[in-house]
């Protein structure tokens, strides 16, 4: 399991002010090429179950890829990541998707303003049921890019900083593509961007003419169902330690009773062990602490 780091102060203020984290330098050359290379073998397959398509095939990837091969899982609870999500989000989660995405280079004569996909909060159907107003932070993502997105409109993540603060839908200027506090990170192979499900964000344009590769890992609490899975293959889970199988909603134990408390949470005791102490949203703010 990873070494369990308290995250800094001016990283969960700015978490919770502006809705997102820029983590640089977490993935290694090693595991980037291992993941590419293996991406790169799923994008060019033929392969239908989980894919996931979009605007003539400019968006490009696949659903529940953590099952696809060994080597996303290591992103799973990766050591420099998942102590940050366990701070942000708690540690009553599950993973809630794992999501490969490559988007390729615009066409030529596409506008500047191409988003794709278009702004958006995440996890639409809890809106469509409870509505901006009533949406708190119940899930958020990780995610991980594997290809140069130093210049201006290479395929990034567009955010707007602050929006997971608004109690209703975000506005555009008129005539614009973006909103007027749109952020547009540029980011190095390896480079990781953390956002909350109330973080409007959008794609870039790509006109570099290169293609665009990222990995995102979501989670949420574990009362919210997965949007990719409903079980894991066997096979990937008995690779799991005691952390990673209660992540994807797989006992830890060997108890049959049924347990309100859901049974043990190795992600609790990890993190505890560490010196965090997490305190749930109740009749006051969350109140989240870790030993420095």
């Amino acid at each position: 399991m990873p070494e369990f780091v308290p995250i800094l102060p001016e990283q969960k203020q700015q978490f919770d002010d502006e809705g997102y984290l820029i983590v640089r330098n977490v993935l290694d050359s090693d595991t980037i090429e291992r993941l590419t290379e293996v991406s790169d073998r799923l994008i060019s397959s033929d392969q239908r179950e989980n894919r996931q398509q979009s605007n003539g095939g400019l968006y490009d990837g696949f659903r529940n890829c953590i099952s696809m091969d060994e080597a996303y899982q290591s992103l799973l609870m990766h050591p420099t990541t998942f102590p940050m999500v366990v701070q942000l989000l708690g540690p009553n989660i599950n993973l809630l998707t794992s999501h490969l995405i490559y988007r390729h280079p615009d066409p030529k004569d596409a506008p500047i303003t191409n988003r794709i996909p278009g702004w958006h909060r995440d996890h639409y159907a809890s809106m469509a049921d409870l509505g901006h107003a009533r949406i708190l932070r119940h899930s958020l993502k990780v995610a991980f890019y594997l290809t140069d997105l130093s210049e201006p409109n290479s395929g990034a993540t567009l955010l707007a900083p602050g929006t997971n603060q608004l109690k209703e839908p975000m506005e555009i200027p008129e005539g614009q593509p973006d909103p007027v506090n749109v952020l547009e990170p540029l980011l190095q192979p390896g480079d990781c961007v953390i956002f909350e499900n109330r973080t409007y964000h959008a794609g870039a344009a790509n006109r570099v003419g290169r293609l665009r590769k990222a990995v995102m890992i979501g989670y949420a609490y574990q009362w919210m169902r997965p949007y990719d899975y409903r079980q894991q293959p066997p096979e990937m889970v008995e690779k799991l330690d005691a952390m990673g199988r209660y992540l994807v909603g797989e006992p830890v134990d060997s108890t049959k009773e049924f347990r309100f408390d859901l049974g043990p949470n190795p992600i609790k005791s990890w993190a505890e062990a560490g010196g965090f102490t997490y305190s749930p949203y109740q009749e006051g703010p969350r109140v989240f602490t870790a030993r420095h």
